[in-house]
């Protein structure tokens, strides 16, 4: 990785840390299409292993407030997403998935957005892991889902319980890529060298991370979505 090319995934690392970091989501739809266009042989071995230490760390900070159940039931999905989503690799051209996934992502979003308040249930929960573990496996982007499903929870339970579904997920998805040979040890070395980019951005999060209020929290929530099915559309 030349200089020029580190320090913009580097920028892109910390950035999507501290959003990550802040409000429970983001930092895949900021730092997936810096490496895609930048360093593309990375993806996505780097960008899920750079994903765990900060998956965990978030879940950790706010862990009293994790919702066990529905990330049980998530994560339940989730493992039978992942292998659904390598499925619909296979019999679905990866340009119609992208249609699929961005025009529901962007459908969900506008009727949310309109929507009362829910609390989900069992069913939303593992409906919402097998969408996550399809759409991360096929595009790399599994954030939207888990936001919208968690949008109503307060603050800290809608950060710490995606983060660790989303440390669940990864961990299933690493398993997944190392068992079909994909998992090399020479990928391991440019994650070293964005860990402390990792670290800052976690760090400026911890210091602004409890000012974020649940209204505002809610309205990132759908624009992120909306943003994630429009970048999904021109893929």
């Amino acid at each position: 990785m030349n200089p020029d090319t580190f320090i913009w995934v580097a920028l892109a690392v910390a950035g999507g840390a501290f959003i990550q970091g802040t409000t429970g989501m983001g930092f895949a739809l900021v730092v997936a299409p810096v490496l895609g266009l930048l360093a593309p042989s990375l993806l996505p071995i780097s960008l899920l292993l750079l994903m765990l230490p900060l998956n965990a760390l978030v879940a950790w900070r706010e862990r009293h407030a994790i919702d066990m159940l529905g990330t049980k039931w998530i994560s339940l999905g989730r493992v039978l997403g992942t292998f659904g989503g390598l499925w619909v690799l296979v019999v679905l051209p990866l340009s119609q998935l992208n249609i699929l996934i961005g025009v529901s992502t962007i459908a969900a979003s506008l009727v949310s957005w309109l929507a009362p308040a829910f609390s989900p249930g069992r069913k939303a929960f593992v409906s919402t892991g097998v969408i996550t573990g399809i759409t991360e496996t096929a595009t790399g982007i599994g954030g939207p889902p888990l936001a919208l499903v968690y949008q109503h929870m307060p603050v800290a339970t809608l950060r710490a319980s995606v983060a660790l579904c989303f440390l669940i997920g990864e961990l299933v998805s690493l398993l997944v890529l190392a068992a079909s040979g994909h998992l090399h040890g020479e990928l391991l070395l440019p994650v070293c060298w964005m860990l402390p980019a990792l670290a800052a951005g976690l760090i400026l999060s911890q210091l602004v991370h409890k000012t974020v209020n649940a209204r505002f929290l809610r309205q990132f929530v759908l624009v992120f979505a909306l943003g994630s099915g429009i970048l999904v559309l021109l893929q």
